[in-house]
Formats: C-alpha cells, structure tokens, sequence
C-alpha cells in the first residue's frame, strides 16, 4: 500500500498537481473539492496565499528555535512560496485522490499497530517498529503539509521521499520479524556480504537523494519555461543531473559484484527466485527509465515508474540485509547456515 502511495505520489509530481490543493488537510477549505472555478470566492488566490503564509510564519519561528536560521528567513521573505496557482480541476483531483490514498494507508498502519500488540509478549521489536511506523506516518502527514505550504520548498521534498523510505524499511523490518527464522538459505561469509549491503544501501540512498534534486531542478526549469519545450529541459539541468547519472553505473557494478558473489558462495533461493539477480535486474531497468527520460524528453508517464522502481530496489536491499545479518546463525563447520 505504500508503494501505491509512492506511485500516486509520483503521478502528482509528473502532472504538476502537487499544488492542486492549496491548503491541507482540506482541498480549498472543503473535505469534496470543488470541480470548477466558480465554485470558488473570486479573490480565492488572495485567501490562501494569506493562508499559506500566516502557517508559513509559524514553521519558521520552529525552524528558527532549532537553529534553522537561514531556512527561516526564507520562509518569512521568498514571496514565491505563497503565489497561489490557477484552479485546475483535473489537478486539483490528482492531488485529493493522493490524499484520499495516504488518508486510507494511515489506517491500514494503526490497524497494523494493533494487531502487533499481540505479539508483545513473543517478539517486542514487532510492536515496537509498527509504534515507531505510526509515529512516522503522523509525522510524514506534517511535512507533507509544509510541502504544500512553502509551494514545493526544494529540499522539504527530499526529506519527503526520504521519510517514505524510513516507513518502507519500518515494515518490512516489522514483516521480517514476524517472519519464521529458520531457513535453508546459507552464505560462507554473511558478514562480508551483510557489510557489502550494507554499503549499497547507504549508495543507493545518496542515488536517491541526487534523483530527488534533479526532480526538483526540472520543476523549476519547467517553470521557468512554462511547462513548455520539453525538449529544452534536460539541456538546463546542473551538474546533479550528470552526477546522478554517472553514479548509477557505479550503482550496477557493486550489485553486480555482490550477485555473483552470492551465487559463488550461497545457497540463497526465495520462492524459486535469486532475489539478487531481481535486485541487478532492477537497477539495469531503473537506469533504462532514466536514459529514456533523458533521451526523450522526459515523458511524463517515465517519472512516476522511475521513482516506484527505485523505492522497490531500497525495499529488496533492505529486505536481503536483513535475511544476511540479522537471522540468527549456526556455526557448521566453515559455513555459517541462517
């Protein structure tokens, strides 16, 4: 359910909806968004761009107190950050329906929260990474309100994604622990392989950080060219954009490496499947997404399967990390078998 949301999230991102709703948790004060313009008051720009910038206000007295100094005087002077849009209908309903979709995951994880109450006496880290989950939705929610109040404040949206992730690894660490220990998986070395993971994560998670500020470079060199010349857009990215692109391949040669050496060494098999090959397997599409984005004018259908695929390569590097380092393991002879 959470990958839906991602998904729906990249949708709103690729069609430029982010916006669609200018206030939060209400779409333009009403829990039913309204399907023209004239079922708005005729200065509603005024209103919410007054709106947005009274809560504007509040978070830079918070981002100020915790020494966020420069961000909080961005917050009370960048004008740019309370222009309202032109209603558009069809926006306005992307970014509801990605609304309505957080609303109904936000429960499906306090069904979750209770239900792991129950394994409280058997495994405490079960009900305790889906308590910390439920902290991190609720939170998550905020942020996503200052996104929607600072108009898509460069940065905020890396955090975003970022704090998106931090819940995909949340509940599949709650779903791995749950999970039976025994296995017939075994590696010569796990701690070597659990290390290589390891590093590739924390790779991988920098990748996504470098995808983040190229998204967030095309939406303002979009805007600069009025959504307009698509063409022209790759052409005016920064250095990020070739940084990202050049460490992809770096990306590839490490899983490579570490799916081979599985294959050398291990027995790992899951539901018939060498999920470290699914892992390179993902990667290769992943760049091939990017190069296509790259050398065709970035589609907007390509964005939002780019950002699902590269959330599903964190959740299976995840995962992998913790069937290697964290089952528990059994000396036989030279092969440790988990």
């Amino acid at each position: 359910a959470v990958y839906l949301l991602i998904l729906v999230g990249g949708i709103v991102r690729s069609t430029g909806s982010g916006m669609g709703c200018p206030d939060w948790p209400k779409c333009f004060g009403e829990y039913i968004p309204p399907t023209d313009v004239s079922q708005l008051p005729p200065n509603y720009k005024d209103i919410y761009s007054d709106k947005r910038y009274q809560k504007n206000l509040k978070v830079a007295d918070m981002a100020e107190s915790i020494g966020f100094k420069d961000l909080a005087s961005r917050l009370r002077t960048d004008k740019s950050m309370n222009e309202e849009a032109d209603f558009n209908a069809t926006k306005t309903w992307i970014e509801y329906i990605n609304r309505l979709i957080g609303a109904l995951i936000g429960l499906f994880i306090f069904f979750n929260l209770i239900t792991a109450w129950g394994y409280w006496s058997e495994n405490k880290l079960i009900f305790s990474s889906a308590f910390i989950t439920m902290l991190m939705v609720g939170f998550q929610g905020w942020i996503g309100s200052i996104v929607v109040s600072t108009n898509l404040l460069p940065g905020m949206i890396t955090f975003h994604m970022l704090l998106a992730l931090a819940i995909v690894a949340l509940l599949i660490f709650g779903q791995f622990a749950i999970e039976g220990r025994s296995s017939r998986i075994s590696f010569y070395n796990p701690k070597v392989l659990s290390n290589l993971l390891l590093v590739a994560i924390v790779l991988y998670l920098g990748q996504i950080a470098l995808g983040t500020q190229v998204r967030e470079a095309i939406d303002e060199v979009a805007k600069a060219l009025t959504e307009s010349n698509r063409s022209e857009w790759i052409d005016a990215l920064g250095l990020e954009f070739y940084i990202h692109r050049s460490y992809s391949i770096i990306i590839l040669c490490l899983h490579i490496y570490i799916a081979y050496l599985v294959r050398k060494t291990s027995s790992l098999k899951v539901y018939g499947l060498d999920l470290f090959s699914v892992l390179v397997f993902l990667i290769v599409f992943e760049i091939a997404t990017g190069a296509g984005m790259a050398y065709f004018s970035i589609p907007a259908f390509l964005q939002p399967i780019h950002l699902l695929v590269a959330s599903l390569i964190f959740g299976l590097q995840f995962y992998l990390y913790c069937v290697v380092a964290l089952r528990k393991q059994k000396a036989i002879g030279k092969e440790i078998v988990l």
